[in-house]
């Protein structure tokens, strides 16, 4: 039987050693024989089920029985959407097996996702999976009584299936492409195709999209009176709603940053105007910055995004920057915390997505992250520019996943004090 903390990982995504001790000191479990009702449809409580052992199916009350939603099993989870939204169970849950169940309540739940992008974005895919399999029993409900109809009359159920097919083919090709051509001119119209020249400092960057288009942005704004400021950001999804959905990201960072407003301030004016801006089901995790290129000091927050890993030349050690706060544009109460650092010539500051440490190999038994990242930086950083350390990462990470598909977009954006 796999452990407690394999299994959170498993469902959450890489976790800090600090918050997967916290998290396994949190959670309780609890035992379920085959056959019986873990949960009913309508009921309140405010629970993230992980599957540790065993499987449930997820029923619904429709017209004049009860319809199977689906069927989970070890490492899968449910009841996001009761903490999220505290609404009450949209399903019942069925223990088809014996089961033993990972419970993690809400007062855990939200400190997790508030300090992890990772575990953010494994529950959006959670829920992202869970939508798409009810609307495809949705559709094929649908589909069935368009069959019964169809039935009457043979060639005319022929002759409307093979029209139905025709039109959906071409209207799926046409859609494609018109979505792809529009996410691709968007998202490349977002990322800079240079950076403003900052005394004591040079920038390089690289954007690599999963798929044909991408979701993530870097930046370097110039605000002028000595300030620069530096953007990292990733939204949940992909296609055509991320592409358009950060160029908005955008827009709100670059008619916010300005000098006169902290780092945490112009955080929370732009969560504010996504908020009123866009009501998608959509965030964005982010890192910003203000460098006062004069005297060399940053000061930034971490909006729920990777953390960043900053290098010192003086002893050519890393550390990472981990100050607490959430994503921006979902849940409303944000909240951010600000900290600062003073560059040297030499130190260097590595902002990245999670494309670089989720990387795994061919097998899928190991990940990148973190410490081979550092490990690296510490390496190289004293010896390469800024562009050349982003193509090492990059042919590092490359060599790593040695042909393993690439999990997520791939993006760095490297500072360096000259």
């Amino acid at each position: 039987m796999k452990n407690i903390r394999t299994i959170l990982e498993f469902a959450l995504g890489q976790l800090p050693e600090e918050d997967l001790n916290a998290l396994v000191n949190a959670v309780t479990t609890s035992q379920h024989k085959a056959g019986s009702i873990i949960c009913r449809e309508g009921d309140e409580e405010y629970i993230l089920y992980i599957i540790h052992e065993g499987s449930v199916a997820f029923t619904k009350k429709m017209e004049s029985d009860e319809q199977l939603l689906g069927i989970k099993g070890s490492g899968e989870f449910f009841g996001e959407l009761s903490i999220i939204d505290h609404a009450p169970r949209a399903a019942t849950v069925h223990a088809v097996t014996d089961c033993w169940l990972i419970e993690i309540h809400e007062q855990t739940f939200d400190y997790i996702i508030s300090r992890n992008p990772s575990a953010a974005k494994a529950i959006m895919r959670g829920i992202t999976s869970s939508m798409r399999a009810t609307d495809q029993i949705t559709i094929a409900s649908l589909q069935l009584n368009i069959d019964e109809l169809a039935r009457a009359n043979k060639e005319l159920a022929k002759t409307l299936e093979e029209l139905r097919a025709a039109q959906a083919e071409l209207l799926r090709r046409e859609r494609m492409k018109r979505d792809l051509e529009i996410a691709a001119a968007v998202h490349k119209g977002i990322l800079p195709t240079a950076f403003p020249s900052v005394p004591n400092f040079e920038f390089a960057a690289l954007a690599r999209p999963a798929r044909e288009i991408g979701g993530d942005l870097y930046d370097v704004i110039d605000m002028d009176e000595g300030y620069a400021a530096i953007v990292m950001a990733d939204a949940s999804g992909k296609s055509v709603q991320a592409a358009i959905y950060m160029a908005i990201v955008k827009t709100l960072f670059l008619s916010q940053a300005q000098p006169r407003f902290t780092p945490a301030e112009i955080a929370y004016r732009v969560h504010d105007l996504l908020l009123r801006a866009s009501s998608a089901e959509m965030f964005v995790t982010v890192f910003y910055a203000h460098l006062n290129w004069a005297d060399r000091q940053l000061t930034f927050i971490r909006g729920g995004h990777d953390r960043p890993v900053f290098y010192r030349a003086v002893n050519q050690t890393t550390q990472l920057l981990e100050p607490a706060g959430r994503f921006l544009g979902l849940l409303p109460d944000l909240f951010v915390q600000e900290d600062r650092l003073v560059f040297e010539p030499g130190d260097v500051l590595v902002c990245y997505s999670d494309g670089v440490t989720d990387a795994t190999t061919t097998d899928g038994e190991s990940m990148y992250g973190i410490d081979r990242l550092r490990t690296a930086i510490e390496a190289n950083a004293a010896r390469l520019s800024a562009q050349e350390l982003v193509n090492f990462i990059v042919n590092d990470v490359d060599r790593f996943r040695d042909g393993a598909e690439q999990p997520d977009d791939l993006t760095l954006l490297v500072t360096k004090a000259v």
